[in-house]
């Protein structure tokens, strides 16, 4: 049976912490989806990597990412009442593109599935 590092449980509880209290509690600027994909933290459990990805305009990105480093310090404290850790982890929120690649990569295959399609209707 594999032994799961402390880091990797903490990280899980963390993510969903962080998920349940952005759908419940802070409202997102923007008219996009915010997700929260992965949490990171150093085997010290002094520093996570809050990884999010967001499904909207460019402008509404960059609202996010503003807005997410400005609140950091408060859902530090917020995650922080749920933790069982001596020190709660300073939070580094990082833009996750890979549900955007895969969301482009989808539409390419698309593309080429059509293509091939219309070559065999010819």
């Amino acid at each position: 049976m594999r032994q799961y590092k402390r880091a990797d449980r903490l990280s899980g509880q963390i993510l969903r912490d962080i998920s349940e209290l952005f759908h419940t509690d802070m409202p997102v600027p923007g008219n996009g989806m915010l997700t929260f994909t992965r949490v990171t933290l150093t085997d010290d459990l002094r520093y996570a990597k809050v990884y999010y990805s967001y499904l909207g305009s460019e402008e509404d990105r960059a609202l996010v990412a503003r807005y997410l480093e400005q609140e950091k310090n408060h859902v530090r404290s917020r995650i922080g009442r749920n933790l069982r850790v001596r020190h709660i982890p300073e939070l580094t929120f990082v833009f996750d593109k890979s549900i955007e690649d895969s969301i482009r990569i989808e539409q390419l295959l698309n593309e080429i599935k059509r293509e091939r399609k219309d070559d065999e209707q010819d």
